[in-house]
């Protein structure tokens, strides 16, 4: 049988595929016999499957939006950063869009630091409106981890350029919010908009550890994000805290 294209050819088609172009592939090369070329359209094949199957768990990520057809924006509200001994607690406030598109949301926890630099982008380019609050290291201690969430919360939401008329929030009731509020718990694996907002707070919250690194080198904040690592908890102890430490959270180190 005489082949129009080299094996070497189909395989740069192959590299070069996206999501859309999948089925198309699989239709001009299904019935090539040679082995090298087989190989790649079964691997097709398992990415189309991949690929619907992704779909039907993102479908399942709207359900609790579903249950608001009537609402225009429906808001999704996460914060990551409790737990570390420095810098902020970020919160993230997300309305998607009733037709988004973005695949592989999820708890910014359970994805890769490329998978949510990627998903950030999407989303940030995509959602109808979106916004960050925080609360620093003095004001965690001033008022403790509770409230200072519910604080980067609130600036979060005050921060959207459109009123929400639904918060889906990751397990919490905000106070001091008169919009409708539905808690959801283990919410950023359940909800796409909660998901999303748990990336954007994420991604912020590195970004801003990250640039603390430069500042303060001796802590390795740009890889520990300020959570309390065995070598982080050892440099507090050898230099001391530094101003974006949380002195409610290390008495035990100093």
């Amino acid at each position: 049988m005489k082949f129009m294209k080299k094996t070497s050819e189909i395989a740069k088609e192959y590299k070069a595929l996206t999501e859309k172009d999948y089925e198309a592939f699989i239709m001009e090369y299904a019935s090539d016999e040679r082995s090298a070329v087989i190989k790649n359209v079964e691997s097709v094949r398992k990415k189309m499957a991949a690929l619907e199957k992704e779909k039907k768990r993102m479908y399942m990520m709207y359900e609790f939006e579903r249950k608001y057809p009537d609402c225009a924006y429906i808001c999704g509200v996460d914060e990551v950063g409790r737990g570390p001994l420095a810098g902020p607690v970020v919160a993230g406030a997300v309305i998607l869009p009733k037709d988004c598109d973005i695949l592989y949301l999820n708890d910014s926890k359970q994805l890769s630091e490329k998978k949510r630099e990627d998903l950030f982008v999407q989303i940030m380019e995509k959602a109808v409106a979106t916004g960050i609050g925080q609360a620093d290291s003095k004001r965690i201690d001033e008022i403790n981890i509770l409230q200072a969430d519910y604080e980067a919360m609130r600036e979060a939401i005050g921060k959207l350029g459109v009123m929400p008329e639904v918060l889906l929030n990751d397990a919490v009731t905000i106070p001091m919010i008169e919009i409708t509020q539905v808690p959801i718990i283990k919410g950023d694996t359940k909800s796409a908009s909660i998901a999303a907002a748990s990336i954007i707070a994420k991604v912020t919250r590195d970004h801003m550890m990250e640039s603390y690194d430069s500042v303060y080198p001796e802590y390795g904040f740009a890889s520990n994000k300020g959570y309390g690592s065995a070598a982080h908890i050892e440099a507090i102890k050898k230099y001391g805290p530094c101003p974006i430490h949380r002195r409610s959270f290390i008495g035990n180190f100093i």
